[in-house]
């Protein structure tokens, strides 16, 4: 745990947008809720939209009413809200983000979190203008969301700027996924148990599916999607991080290095994937016209309003090349316009070397699996045998019987915002749970070789119906290795 002096001040830009007022504020009430922001700490909101402060603070306590009410938050969000602020700004502008200078000393934050709420194409413009009016120094900190780049090439020029204006121990590149308590239990579940660390290998895990399923379509956010398809929105930062998190060796502490270095490790470790072999370890889609929650809804070409090799589906079989998972297969699907809202890590352990059952009860027998589900429930599950109750001439008959670790089940408090967390830690500098320079690298380095391979190969995707799990390529992908999917 970092031991650097907290922040005093957040800085938002985008403070009107949809992130800010949907997930930061309800955050920052919750927080204060539970007396864990610094006392009288302000958040300075800077938004391209003319409003005086008054209408501002009314904007936000309109979205903290549904999503953090008073009955919840107790009195926490009219405390928060006499400490916000707003200054209309133009990032783009010198003399607009001198202005900003100005005011936080006015409001005496002098040691800000600038938090960019904002599209990452405003993310270099703002931090040389931050740069250039000398409010980067130690100990300002910057806070990005991803994507972090479209590409590699994006993707470090990005950083580069980004590095000039601050040092990369006060860089914070949030994935929110990492925020989650499940995603957070994950460690503990691997490296708090001697049940689990010694099983979690090649000798005993036959594969791994790690999937995140939408129901929505991409709607009117097609600009944005169009540029980034479901490898950039989607696999190379959300699926890595997870399956970094699930394949990385035991770190020698919880130090933010020491659990990043891992997690770069595997990332490394990933078997390129080229125009030889981009068929068979690669399926990609674009959902059509079909029906989703009992409706029938457009194709993403429609919503486009034209056609796209844009994809909206990705399913890829992935290999690590080390000694731990050597030989382990991991599974990974993701897509907008599937029948069910679900993101979870699905991992198949081997059965047992030999069957001492026999008739019905060598049928009945499966392997044990391990299902950590991040939504839309947060649960953590493990499938064992059991001896099925009852009398039978067939002798013992057996069962598969789930041991829930559910979050829900075990604590009756609220489920949490993943940017709370994530807030947390950002004001008080400590960066476990936030993604480093190389990392978004070496990710985006080998999305870059899938992508490159896919459009050597010169495929389009391919076709499926929305409310469907994707084109019949998928199931292919897995069924060849003699799986399948995990649906449940």
């Amino acid at each position: 745990m970092s031991s650097v002096e907290p922040s005093h001040g957040i800085v938002l830009f985008g403070g009107g947008g949809d992130l800010a007022l949907r997930m930061l504020f309800p955050s920052l009430a919750f927080l204060e809720c539970e007396a864990l922001l610094p006392p009288g700490m302000p958040v300075l909101a800077a938004g391209r939209s003319p409003m005086d402060e008054a209408a501002f603070r009314a904007l936000v306590r309109a979205d903290l009413e549904q999503r953090a009410p008073d009955t919840v938050v107790k009195g926490a969000a009219d405390r928060l809200l006499q400490r916000v602020h707003y200054l209309a700004t133009d990032a783009t502008r010198p003399e607009d983000i001198e202005r900003l200078g100005k005011r936080m000393q006015e409001l005496g934050i002098v040691r800000p979190v600038f938090y960019l709420a904002v599209s990452p194409s405003l993310y270099s413009p703002i931090c040389q203008g931050l740069l250039e009016a000398g409010l980067t120094r130690d100990p300002a900190r910057v806070v990005m969301e991803k994507p972090i780049g479209k590409d590699l090439q994006s993707s470090r020029a990005i950083n580069e700027i980004v590095a000039a204006a601050f040092s990369e121990d006060r860089v914070f590149r949030i994935d929110h996924y990492l925020g989650k308590e499940t995603v957070q239990n994950l460690i503990a579940l691997r490296f708090a148990n001697t049940l689990f660390e010694p099983l979690w290998n090649n000798l005993t895990i036959d594969h791994v599916q790690i999937t995140v399923a939408e129901t929505q379509g991409v709607g009117d956010r097609w600009p944005y999607y169009d540029e980034y398809g479901a490898m950039g929105d989607m696999v190379q930062n959300h699926m890595m991080q997870l399956l970094c998190l699930v394949a990385m060796e035991p770190p020698a502490d919880l130090q933010p290095d020491s659990v990043r270095n891992e997690k770069v490790k595997v990332l490394r470790s990933l078997r390129p994937i080229t125009r030889a072999d981009v068929q068979q370890f690669v399926v990609r889609g674009q959902y059509g016209p079909g029906m989703s929650g009992g409706r029938p809804v457009r194709g993403y070409a429609e919503e486009k309003g034209s056609p796209s090799e844009t994809e909206t589906f990705v399913a890829i079989q992935a290999h690590i090349d080390n000694w731990r998972w050597a030989g382990v297969p991991f599974f990974l699907r993701t897509g907008k316009r599937l029948p069910d809202r679900d993101t979870e890590i699905y991992i198949q352990f081997k059965p047992v070397p030999h069957s001492i059952f026999s008739g019905e009860s060598r049928q009945d027998l499966s392997p044990n699996n391990l299902l950590i589900r991040l939504q839309p429930e947060e649960d953590i599950v493990l499938r064992v045998m059991n001896q099925a109750p009852g009398l039978s001439l067939e002798g013992m008959r057996l069962e598969s019987l789930p041991l829930s670790l559910s979050l829900k089940k075990a604590h009756s408090a609220r489920r949490r915002i993943a940017y709370e967390r994530l807030l947390l830690d950002a004001l008080n500098g400590n960066s476990t749970l936030f993604v480093r320079r190389d990392e978004i690298e070496e990710a985006w380095e080998w999305v870059d070789g899938v992508n490159d391979a896919w459009r050597k190969s010169g495929f389009s995707p391919k076709a499926y119906p929305a409310g469907s799990w994707g084109p019949a390529g998928a199931f292919a992908l897995i069924e060849r290795t003699g799986r399948a999917w995990h649906d449940d």
